[in-house]
Formats: C-alpha cells, sequence, structure tokens
C-alpha cells in the first residue's frame, strides 16, 4: 500500500478519485493500492517557550534570549488536528511508502515534512509536485514523482523562515512588552513584533507622518489654447522637484510677454509605437487588480483564487512569477478551447497559429511554479465573487495570443516671442535665465490598430498594460487624439495661468501597499524592475495577505474607505521600537533574499541559522541596555528619563517617587 498525504480534505478526497481509492474511512480514503489522507493547516509546530525550559514559563527579562540548543516540534493541541495525526501516524505503519502531495510551496513542504518527522515515519517519503489539480495533470504528476531529498533545499527554506519568526517574534515581542508596555500582569498590553509584520507597519507610519507633516506648497502652471489645443509651457528648473513658476508675479510676468505675440509651431513628430498586452498574473499583482477594481482585501483575494484552483479551474496560485515555462505552450489550444463558451473573445484564436512571445513564455523567469492562468477546465458554479476573479485571469491568458495594440504617438512643440517690454521689469527679476522665446508642448496618441485592447472592450477587467512608451490615459487631455498641425503654421493663442498645490503622499491601500512589501518600501512602477527586486521582498505572496491581517487584528492599522491609517498604538509601537532590524524593510528584504538562496541551496541553512541567533541577541541587548523611554517600574505610566547623571520619570511633577541611579 502507498499513503498519499494531501494538503486539505477536498484536494485529499479529488486526488482519491483520481487513483481510483474511492471505500471512505474516518480520515482517509482507500483503495487501488493507496490511502489517501490529509493534513489541515500546521497539524505540527514549534514547541512553546515553557516547553523548552521552566525559567521561559515567566516573562522576564532576565531570562532573554530565549534561544534553543536544538529546536523541537509539536502535535498542535487541538484534538480535531491531534485525531487526524494519529489516524496519520497509523497509516504510516501500514505502508511500503509516503507520497506528499502537500502545496507545492514552502510552507506546505514544511507542514508535511513536520507530519512525518513527528510520526516517526520510516519508509521512502516521495514527491508530488503539481501546477493544477486537474485530472490530467495529478494523473502526469504521478508520473514524475520524485524523491523528498530532491525538495530539501525547500524545506530547509521553510524551516528556517519558521525558526526566524519564533526566534526574532518571541523574544522581540517579550522583550519589548516587558520593557515598554503599559499596565502590569493580566493587564499588560502585549507588543506583538514580528519579523515581517513590524516593518510592514513601520512602512504605513512613516507614510502617515510624511502625510501629517507635509507643507503644501503653490505653485503656476503656464498654458495656450491654440486651435482649441491646451499647449504646455517648457521652463527650465535647476532641480527635478522644482517649479519654474513659484509667484503668481511671474506668471503674470510671462502671460503679459506673449498674450499679444503669435504662436509658431516649430516641430511635429510622429511615431508609431506597441503597446503589449498586460502580463499574466502572479499573486500579488492578481491581490493589486483585485483590490483596486473590487475593494477585495488581499487575503479575500488569496481565498477566492485558492478556491478557484481547489475547484481546478486556475492553476496553483501562491506564485511570484507573471511567465509561463514553454512545455504550456503546446497546451494553450486545448485551454482556450475548453473556455470559448464563456468568452467569445477565444473565438478569433481558435485554430490560429498563436503567438509565442518571450513577454509570455521564458523558462529563465520560472522556478517551480508558473504564473496564474486557466486551467481549460469549464469554470461553472462559481460565486459571484470567484467569477470576477476568474475573469480578471482569463481574460489576462486570452489577451495574451492576440496582437499588440499600434500607436501612433505625436510631439507637437511650439514657442511664442517675448515682448518683454510689456513686463521688462518683472521677468528680470523673476528669472535668473536669458528669454527671448517661450517654448510649448503637447502630446497625443491615436490607436491605430486596437489588438489585446478589443478583448477588454466593454468588458469588467481592469486594464494595466506595458507599454514602450508612455500608457494611453483617456483621463489626461494631453494623451487626446491631436489635431493636425503643420511645422511652420502661426497664429493666435490664449494664455492662462493655473495655480496649483502640491500635494502630499497618498495613505496606502491594500493593492499599494502589496506593491510597497514586493519591493521593500520602494516606489518602483517599471514591471522589469520591480520584478528584479522581488528577491528582496518583504515577506511572500503566500504569506503577505496573512500579514496585513494580523496588523488588522491587532488593531496597529484600520481602513477607512481603501486608504489604511496607523492607530495610536501602531504609532507608538513603531516609535518604541528601538532595533532598526525589527522595522527596517530594507534589512528584512535582505534576510528574505537568503532564505530564497537557501531554497536554491546556494546559501547555507546553517549559516543563516547563525546569523538569527547573533541578531536575536542584538535586539534583546538594545533592549536592556536601553533604559530610556521604558515605563516606569513604579507608577507604571509615565516614562523613564535620563537627566545629567540620574533617570527619573517624567512624571516626577505629578508625585512619582522613582529616581534611581543605574
Amino acid at each position: 500500500m502507498i499513503l498519499c498525504v494531501a494538503e486539505k480534505p477536498s484536494v485529499g478526497q479529488y486526488i482519491a478519485s483520481v487513483l481510483g481509492a474511492t471505500t471512505k474511512h474516518d480520515g482517509y480514503m482507500e483503495g487501488n493500492g493507496y490511502f489517501v489522507s490529509w493534513t489541515f493547516g500546521h497539524l505540527c509546530g514549534l514547541l512553546d517557550p515553557n516547553e523548552y525550559q521552566e525559567i521561559w514559563k515567566q516573562w522576564n527579562l532576565s531570562a532573554l534570549p530565549m534561544i534553543p540548543d536544538r529546536f523541537g516540534i509539536k502535535v498542535m493541541e487541538d484534538k480535531g488536528v491531534q485525531k487526524q495525526f494519529n489516524i496519520l501516524k497509523n497509516l504510516m505503519t501500514q505502508v511500503t511508502e509516503v507520497i506528499n502531495c502537500g502545496d507545492a510551496g514552502q510552507e506546505g513542504e514544511l507542514i508535511q515534512r513536520w507530519v512525518y518527522q513527528k510520526a516517526g515515519c520510516k519508509v521512502p517519503v516521495k514527491r508530488l509536485w503539481v501546477n493544477s489539480l486537474t485530472e490530467e495533470a495529478i494523473r502526469e504528476g504521478f508520473k514524475q514523482i520524485k524523491d523528498q531529498s530532491e525538495y530539501q533545499h525547500l524545506y530547509e527554506a521553510g524551516l528556517m523562515r519558521a525558526i526566524g519568526d519564533w526566534l526574532l517574534g518571541m523574544n522581540a515581542t517579550r522583550a519589548y512588552t516587558i520593557r515598554y508596555a503599559r499596565g502590569t500582569g493580566k493587564e499588560r498590553q502585549v507588543l506583538s513584533i514580528g519579523r515581517v509584520q513590524t516593518p510592514t507597519l513601520a512602512l504605513v507610519v512613516k507614510r502617515q507622518y510624511e502625510i501629517e507633516h507635509f507643507v503644501p506648497r503653490t505653485y503656476w502652471e503656464l498654458k495656450t489654447k491654440y486651435r482649441d489645443t491646451l499647449f504646455s509651457a517648457q521652463l527650465p528648473v535647476e532641480n527635478e522637484d522644482d517649479y519654474a513658476i513659484t509667484s503668481l508675479e511671474q506668471g503674470e510676468a510671462l502671460v503679459a510677454a506673449i498674450k499679444n505675440q503669435p504662436l509658431t509651431i516649430t516641430s511635429v513628430e510622429k511615431k508609431k509605437a506597441l503597446e503589449y498586452a498586460p502580463r499574466l498574473f502572479d499573486l500579488t499583482s492578481l491581490q493589486v487588480e483585485c483590490n483596486k477594481k473590487f475593494s477585495f482585501s488581499a487575503d479575500e483575494t488569496l481565498k477566492l483564487i485558492q478556491s478557484l484552483y481547489e475547484k481546478r479551474v486556475t492553476t496553483y496560485p501562491r506564485v511570484d512569477t507573471t511567465y509561463l515555462p514553454d512545455d504550456i505552450y503546446p497546451k494553450v489550444p486545448a485551454t482556450l478551447q475548453g473556455i470559448k463558451d464563456f468568452y467569445p473573445q477565444v473565438a478569433p484564436l481558435l485554430g490560429a497559429k498563436l503567438p509565442k512571445s518571450k513577454k509570455v513564455f521564458d523558462n529563465k523567469k520560472v522556478t517551480d511554479h508558473h504564473a496564474i492562468i486557466p486551467t481549460g477546465q469549464r469554470p461553472d458554479n462559481l460565486t459571484e465573487q470567484e467569477r470576477k476573479v476568474y475573469n480578471l485571469v482569463a481574460l489576462r491568458f486570452i489577451a495574451a495570443f492576440y496582437p499588440e495594440c499600434e500607436v501612433s504617438n505625436t510631439t507637437v512643440l511650439a514657442s511664442v516671442p517675448l515682448n518683454c517690454s510689456e513686463a521688462s521689469s518683472k521677468l528680470s527679476t523673476s528669472f535668473n535665465y536669458p528669454l527671448s522665446t517661450l517654448n510649448f508642448k503637447v502630446t497625443g496618441r491615436e490607436v491605430l490598430k486596437p489588438g489585446w485592447r478589443a478583448v477588454f472592450s466593454g468588458s469588467i477587467a481592469v486594464v494595466e498594460p506595458t507599454v514602450n512608451e508612455a500608457s494611453e490615459d483617456e483621463s489626461n487631455p494631453d494623451q487626446k487624439t491631436l489635431p493636425t498641425f503643420t511645422k511652420g503654421e502661426s497664429g493666435p493663442h490664449v494664455p492662462e495661468l493655473q495655480e496649483k498645490t502640491t500635494q502630499p503622499p497618498k495613505y496606502y491601500t491594500e493593492a499599494t501597499l502589496l506593491r510597497a512589501m514586493e519591493t521593500a518600501g520602494k516606489t518602483v512602477d517599471n514591471e522589469e524592475l520591480r520584478d528584479a527586486m522581488k528577491e528582496n521582498g518583504i515577506g511572500r505572496p503566500s504569506t503577505r495577505a496573512a500579514i496585513i491581517e494580523k496588523l488588522y487584528q491587532r488593531k496597529y492599522i484600520v481602513k477607512q474607505g481603501k486608504s489604511l491609517r496607523a492607530t495610536e498604538v501602531g504609532v507608538e509601537l513603531i516609535h518604541t521600537i528601538i532595533s532598526p532590524l525589527l522595522k527596517s524593510a530594507e534589512l528584512t528584504g535582505l534576510w528574505e533574499k537568503k532564505l530564497r538562496e537557501i531554497e536554491r541551496g546556494e546559501y547555507a541553512a546553517q549559516q543563516f541559522l547563525d546569523e538569527l541567533k547573533t541578531m536575536t541577541k542584538q535586539v534583546v541587548y538594545e533592549v536592556k541596555t536601553n533604559k530610556a523611554g521604558m515605563l516606569c517600574p513604579v507608577c507604571r505610566q509615565g516614562r523613564v528619563i535620563r537627566g545629567n547623571t540620574r533617570y527619573g520619570c517624567s512624571r516626577w511633577r505629578e508625585g512619582c517617587t522613582y529616581a534611581e541611579a543605574f
């Protein structure tokens, strides 16, 4: 007999049906030479501190850091979990081989390995690795079963992630809670600190600070209307963040100098360009799109796409690539055929030779899993929300095989001579550079052939094209189709001065916070550059939604409309933390990079563990040696402040007696 262990009951039952294991038992299926059972979430986890040493049961600063000599695991304290674990343990004694059919990722590997270790599994373990749960994919996967040793690095990366979260989370949370939290005993507020959640919170707090302390500046833009087209003045500035017209007097001087002068077209340049179809989805980009379009939270989107995966209509969702491997290309016609009844946009592709673009198919940019695409199974019986998510995935997949959108970009330059006699004194004092003419510019775009854009015409999908030039934006007046201008033509125009005010940064939404996590806090719009930075992102696609949910649950952030705001508790926590390691997105991103290198076998897990222990000791030492800022040990309301030679309570005027030389 062979035991197959799936990630959850629904997946296990489907695998059982494919294998012909149709006899039901309590916690498993049997038949055709197989037992098929399952886990549900983490059946096992790392031991709690007090299970290593009795002294670690009490929250005491002197007992920190807590660094076990060897980390141990236990079965979680839940009756249902323990029952299922015992079923698995018993089945392992009756078989000659175990096949790990768990979630094909780092966490899924860890969940399964811990069960086998704790159960004392003594038979060989193999690994099933599939990108979708269709019958065809499962049968193909069983033909390519590999020994679990080939996934050892994946397991080590997951183990180091879990140990790292335990070491920093347990030690930093206790250290900061003991030293800085308000209240005492059961009333003491726990300051929860995590390797990923704290730098994520720090991003929100920092953005909020920038908004609250933003000082607006007023400036003016000079436009002029010629042949019902609005041209913008091109005034030189010394720095990119400067504004050319910073006073009303300057602007009025320029208007006076050009209002009676003719505008002459000096250049008309038309350049054809191609717009490429939007990238296929990875998990983060799908979460971003669903948040922008449907206001779905990251967690909601993850649950919906996971459900679509388990319903076998989309491929594995917890991915961080937007590319497909070459071996998917021959399967594309069958996938399109499977969804043609739901999407009339498929019709022009059936029977045609499909393009094979490097922007879609690239083996070098695919690791364990490829981009999220439809499987070709009929998307029947979907909920309304599932249908919305499926539409996004399906339409992007269809668009990837349509022609490029052909556009014509037009740039028109013009100039107006300055009549300096009209405002010579004002101009001479307002500008530090000589002005004899003033240049203007307008740009426009015309769609020549819609190509892939026809796929989205009238659909609910949001289009975010990857373009080799500036993208078309109908809300931008400078991107409209322009009248026909001729070089050398000239005529009257109507100048106008527009008063503007600089705007603060925008509050994070879940969509923009996910992007910030992906790029370790850097603002990156270019998709190629963003891909290069994913190695250093904080968290992983599969965990980022859970991190944001934790911040909600712990009341560190709240949602106002779509905007995320840090609460007073969240702000105070970030201000309390003295260690840059705990709140730096860049440092956490570097840590994430090393975990990925462990997964690829490029970095030693033991070396990473040694670094973890050193960092943990550093964090605890910083808290122990920093007396200032801690809660007063006498009144537990004020903060400890430093005098010339002594520390004392900030509430000494209110009668607190604490004053002690350390």
